[in-house]
C-alpha cells in the first residue's frame, strides 16, 4: 500500500505516464536481485524535486527474527557521512569562522604528518579530497574498535608513510576526515554530533537518525548486520564507531535519507523554506577537485562517463550526459550509497545489511531506468559473474597456497621464544601468549582483535580473528636475527579495508 500512494503521488505530481511502470520495473528487479545476491534486507528510496517517489524494503531486518524491511529502517550508513561533516564546515564557511585554504594548523596547532612542510601546509581543502599522499584507507586500524578517542586517533596519523606526494594522487582517507570533524568543534564550540543534530538533522526533520550505537538502545525497527559465514549468513555486532564518526558514524533510513538528498538537490533550503547553508557553498562542494581516472574497463563497461573526481564530501561522475553526485559507505555487516543528479532534480538511496556489493547494479539500474537509457542492461547479471570470477580467483590463491606451502616444516625455536609482548609505535602492543593448548595473538589496543595462531610453515603461523567474521585467515611471521632470537612480528591480513603491514611490531619481553 505505501509503495502504490508514492507511485499514485509521483504521477500526480509529475504527469509522467510511464513513471508508474519505470518505479514498478525497478521494484521487480530490486525485489529480484535482493534474493540473487543473498542479502538479508535492502531499503531504498527515491526523491524528485524534493517528494518521495519510491520507497520500500525488501527483506529481512534480522534473519534470525525475520522481521522485515521498511523506509524508516536503521541501518549504519558509515561514510555516506562525511557529506555531512563537509556541509558543516561549510555552515561555517557561510559565518565567516574559517575558509576551505585555512591551514589545519590554523585550528589544530598539534596537526602533525609525514613530513613537516605537509603538516604545516595541510588545509582544510586537502583533509576532505583524499589528496594527503596516504594511501586509501592508511591508518584505519588506528580506529577500527579501538580504545583511542578522537583526537589520539589523529595524533597517532603522524607515523602513517606517504605512497605518492602531497596533493599528488586520490587516497581515501577516514583519518582527515576525522581531522575535519575536530576543526568543527574547535572553531564551533559544539560536539561534532551536537553540531550535525542541531544544525542538519533537526532543520531536515532527520528524526531517525543518530551519530552513535549508543543512541540505538530503546529504538525500534533497527536491522541487524550480516556476515557470510561458510554456507550461512549470521548476525554480527554492531561495532561502536564513535572516535571515527565525523568520518563514517551516522545511522539513519532511506526516508531520512532522502530529505538529505532533497536539501543537496535544492542547495540548502528545507523542506520548510528555511536556508541553511548558501548556494555558493554547493557549488564548492560539487566541484571536482582529486581526479580519479576512468580506467579502460570502466571506459568499456560504462562509454558515456569521461570523468570521475572527488570534491568536497562528494565523489562525482558523469553519465548518459549529466553529472551525478554521490557517495557509499561500508560498515561491519552493512553497505549503503546516496546519489544524485542535481539537473534532473533526482535523488536515491541503497541501504544493505549485509558484506555485498548489490548497491552498485542497483544504482546503475535507476539511472538508466529513469534517465532513459537506451539499453536495457541487467547490471546485476553482470556484477553477479564479476563476484563469482573473483571468489573462484581467490579460492584458487588459495588452493596453490596451500599446495605451496612447506607443511612439514617446523618452527626453528622452541613455541616459548615466540611468546610475549610485541610494541607498534603508532598502535600500540600485541601479545602472543598461550591459552590452553592453543597459541593466541591480541593486538591490545583493539578488543575484538583476539586470534588463533595454528602453525602454517617454518617460522610462519596462520591467523584467525574468531570475533571477527568478515575478515579473511591471515598470517604472522616471526623474524628471528642473527642472535637466534625473535626480533619482530609481520601480521598480514589481506582484505580491501584494512593494511596490517602498516603495523610495526618489535619484540620487547617474553612471555
Amino acid at each position: 500500500i505505501q509503495l502504490f500512494i508514492f507511485l499514485l503521488l509521483a504521477g500526480s505530481l509529475f504527469g509522467q505516464k510511464d513513471l508508474d511502470r519505470k518505479l514498478r520495473q525497478l521494484d521487480k528487479y530490486y525485489e529480484q536481485a535482493v534474493a540473487e545476491w543473498k542479502v538479508p534486507g535492502m531499503a531504498v528510496a527515491i526523491v524528485k524535486d524534493g517528494n518521495i517517489i519510491f520507497s520500500k524494503g525488501y527483506g529481512t531486518r534480522n534473519v534470525n527474527t525475520g522481521e522485515g524491511v521498511d523506509g524508516n529502517t536503521l541501518f549504519a550508513v558509515a561514510s555516506n557521512s562525511k557529506s555531512f561533516t563537509a556541509a558543516a564546515l561549510a555552515m561555517l564557511v557561510d559565518e565567516g569562522k574559517l575558509d576551505w585554504d585555512d591551514r589545519v594548523r590554523d585550528h589544530l596547532p598539534w596537526f602533525e604528518l609525514y613530513d613537516a612542510y605537509v603538516s604545516d601546509q595541510f588545509t582544510i581543502r586537502d583533509l576532505l579530497t583524499h589528496r594527503s599522499g596516504l594511501r586509501t584507507f592508511s591508518g584505519d586500524l588506528l580506529w577500527y574498535g579501538t580504545d583511542l578517542d578522537r583526537e589520539e586517533v589523529v595524533r597517532s596519523a603522524r607515523f602513517l608513510e606517504p605512497s605518492f606526494g602531497f596533493r599528488g594522487g586520490y587516497g581515501y582517507s577516514n583519518i582527515m576526515y576525522l581531522a575535519a570533524g575536530l576543526i568543527i568543534e574547535e572553531v564551533s564550540g559544539m560536539s561534532w554530533d551536537d553540531f550535525i543534530r542541531t544544525r542538519i538533522l533537526e532543520p531536515l526533520h532527520m528524526d531517525r537518525t543518530v551519530s552513535s550505537t549508543r543512541a540505538l538502545q530503546g529504538m525500534d525497527n533497527v536491522s541487524a548486520p550480516h556476515n557470510d559465514y561458510g554456507d550461512s549468513i549470521i548476525t554480527i555486532n554492531w561495532l561502536n564507531w564513535d572516535n571515527i564518526a565525523p568520518a563514517g558514524g551516522l545511522i539513519s533510513s532511506a526516508n531520512d535519507m532522502t530529505k538529505w538528498l532533497a536539501f543537496q538537490i535544492n542547495k540548502g533550503i528545507t523542506a520548510d523554506g528555511d536556508t541553511l547553508l548558501s548556494a555558493r557553498r554547493f557549488d564548492e562542494m560539487w566541484a571536482a577537485v582529486t581526479p580519479q581516472g576512468v580506467s579502460s574497463w570502466s571506459a568499456e563497461t560504462w562509454p558515456s562517463t569521461h570523468f570521475k573526481a572527488y570534491g568536497l564530501g562528494w565523489a562525482m561522475f558523469d553519465y548518459l550526459g549529466r553529472k551525478v553526485l554521490g557517495h557509499g559507505g561500508g560498515y561491519d555487516g552493512f553497505i549503503s550509497n546516496t546519489t544524485f543528479v542535481p539537473e534532473e532534480g533526482l535523488g536515491m538511496v541503497f541501504l544493505t545489511n549485509k558484506n555485498s556489493s548489490l548497491y552498485y547494479p542497483m544504482k546503475f539500474k535507476a539511472l538508466d531506468v529513469l534517465l532513459g537509457a537506451e539499453e536495457d542492461k541487467d547490471w546485476s547479471a553482470d556484477f553477479l559473474a564479476l563476484v563469482a570470477q573473483g571468489e573462484e580467483r581467490d579460492a584458487k590463491q588459495k588452493e596453490k597456497a596451500e599446495e605451496e606451502r612447506a607443511k612439514e616444516s617446523k618452527p626453528t625455536l622452541p613455541l616459548e621464544a615466540y611468546l610475549g609482548t610485541y610494541h607498534c609505535g603508532m598502535y600500540g602492543d600485541a601479545k602472543v601468549y598461550m591459552e590452553g593448548e592453543k597459541m593466541m595473538l591480541h593486538l591490545e589496543p583493539t578488543e575484538i582483535f583476539v586470534g588463533s595462531l595454528s602453525h602454517w610453515q617454518y617460522n610462519t603461523w596462520k591467523l584467525v580473528f574468531d570475533k571477527v567474521p568478515s575478515l579473511p585467515a591471515g598470517l604472522v611471521n616471526f623474524i628471528i636475527d642473527e642472535k637466534g632470537e625473535v626480533t619482530e612480528m609481520q601480521v598480514d591480513v589481506p582484505n580491501p579495508d584494512f593494511d596490517f603491514t602498516e603495523l610495526k611490531f618489535m619484540k620487547t619481553s617474553g612471555e
